[in-house]
């Protein structure tokens, strides 16, 4: 069998690995499909920064066994470090130092036979909700090349919904595999903390915020995904109790009658897009359809308070990543203003502050704790509006001039010392989460969360949904998004651009 390009497009993960495994089609074809895709689409998409066919091609000459075994798969530039290349995480200061050794993820996925063919573009730092670093450049939404496709697993997502690959990898800190799932038509996933180890060079990220897996076109890929990638490794500081049976397997049981709440409004009392509300309200009308019970509710916890955790959390953080890049010898030059902005703004705070900032973590994981007795899931959007167009990213010029001075200066770590900069930093949390404001709770409670595409505006564009479950619930998760998968099947709906100029 010679497999087209339009079957490799209308295939996900499960179904190519199925083929080389059946003698249908070879990983050697597949590659070919692959890095023909990545040449055609990423000069338009720029979701891959860096190419790895080099070593996709002598994965060819190795035993290639496990349920990935010759499928082409994409790693994000953050976190997933492969041996002998550079993590760039987005920035210049980290663009040319190689990692010691394959982080857990990419062992795992190297053994499960997964030829990987490059790596994909990521804000600095992993730090925004869309893709557009100094050092590599914007990616470009397939669905509209005008509009973002999210971050901070931009360049994964692109890349998946445009059919160069049908998986890849991303990691959410803060809604980093849910708002570019949202974004680009895909499903995204959330491991609850500890699920799938961040290891070895890093215990955790974010102090247990972050958890990695993928964004996909289907959710039984994620399910496999999710049995490749979690179970701790040596050395992690606690392990997950396993499920009874694969994830995988779950997904051919029914998630029974659940009880689910939704809210559409936003944690932050900002604005949320006429589109992001009626992609809820639909969801729920679709659930209620299935035989759920469906209200409308929401957990008692201060939205305000816990954007302004989740940023202090960032400023500590950065200013953290920073003091390391410049003992290795980087520059602030290498660094991006925002990102020197947190790191000032982190360097201010005390100690004290950064771990009282912490501790209330537990404030808001016992209010979705006690929330989830009356409710098995919460139901929101996942971000506030559509996609938004590139040049809504930018920071506006005099914003900039006035930050950069503040900066040279070291007038705002002086300012933020005197307890003068509360003003602009609620300013700050509402203009950088005022777009994704539903998807830092999980991060914070280290629960499980989705995002389902179940929702396209009327201007065409992908807007998915969110729902947050219990810790550990991620077997009820994708049992639920399988059946709104088949009661609303989105996998073969794709973005005109994939099939553009494909070869047959």
């Amino acid at each position: 069998m010679t497999l087209s390009v339009q079957e490799y497009l209308r295939a996900d993960a499960t179904a190519l690995a199925q083929m080389v495994s059946g003698g249908e089609v070879s990983a050697a074809e597949l590659l070919e499909i692959a890095s023909a895709q990545l040449q055609r689409l990423n000069p338009v998409l720029n979701a891959v920064n860096l190419t790895m066919l080099e070593q996709a091609q002598q994965r060819l000459h190795e035993p290639l066994q496990g349920p990935l075994a010759g499928v082409p798969l994409l790693i994000k530039d953050a976190i997933q470090d492969y041996a002998g290349l550079p993590t760039s995480n987005g920035s210049r200061a980290f663009r040319h130092a190689p990692a010691r050794q394959h982080s857990a993820v990419v062992q795992r996925l190297l053994d499960a036979g997964a030829v990987i063919i490059g790596k994909t573009n990521t804000p600095e730092l992993a730090l925004k909700g869309f893709t557009e670093p100094a050092a590599f450049g914007i990616t470009r939404n397939p669905w509209d090349l005008s509009r973002t496709p999210g971050g901070s697993s931009g360049g994964s997502a692109a890349a998946v919904a445009a059919g160069i690959v049908p998986m890849a990898g991303a990691n959410d800190g803060g809604g980093s595999i849910r708002i570019p799932a949202a974004c680009c038509g895909l499903f995204g996933l959330r491991p609850s903390r500890g699920r799938v180890p961040a290891g070895p060079a890093v215990g955790e990220i974010w102090e247990g915020a972050s958890s990695d897996l993928v964004v996909s076109r289907s959710v039984r890929d994620a399910a496999l995904a999710l049995d490749v990638l979690s179970g701790p490794a040596c050395g992690d500081a606690f392990a997950i109790a396993a499920p009874a049976s694969p994830f995988a397997q779950t997904l051919a049981h029914d998630p029974g009658r659940l009880r689910i709440a939704f809210c559409t409004e936003s944690p932050l009392g900002t604005d949320v897009h006429p589109e992001a509300v009626a992609a809820v309200r639909r969801a729920a009308q679709l659930l209620a359809a299935l035989g759920h019970d469906v209200v409308e509710a929401r957990p008692q916890y201060d939205g305000q308070a816990l954007a302004r955790c989740y940023l202090e959390m960032y400023f500590g953080q950065v200013a953290a990543t920073l003091a390391d890049a410049r003992a290795a010898g980087a520059r602030s030059a290498d660094f991006e203003l925002g990102t020197r902005l947190l790191e000032a703004l982190g360097k201010a705070a005390s100690a004290g502050d950064y771990v009282r900032s912490h501790r209330r973590w537990n404030v808001f994981a016992r209010a979705l704790g006690e929330f989830h007795t009356r409710h098995d899931l919460f139901l929101t959007p996942t971000l506030a509006c559509p996609p938004v167009r590139h040049e809504q990213t930018v920071m506006p010029a005099a914003q900039q001039r006035g930050l950069s001075f503040l900066l040279r200066s070291g007038a705002l770590g002086v300012l933020a010392r005197l307890g003068m900069m509360e003003k602009p930093l609620a300013d700050l949390s509402a203009q950088n989460l005022s777009y994704v404001p539903f998807t830092q709770l999980a991060n914070l409670t280290g629960t499980p969360a989705m995002s389902v595409p179940l929702h396209w505006t009327a201007d065409g564009l992908p807007l998915g949904v969110q729902f947050i479950g219990p810790f550990g619930s991620e077997a009820l998760l994708l049992q639920l998004a399988h059946q709104l998968e088949g009661a609303q099947p989105w996998m073969q709906r794709l973005p005109a651009l994939a099939l553009q100029g494909a070869v047959q």
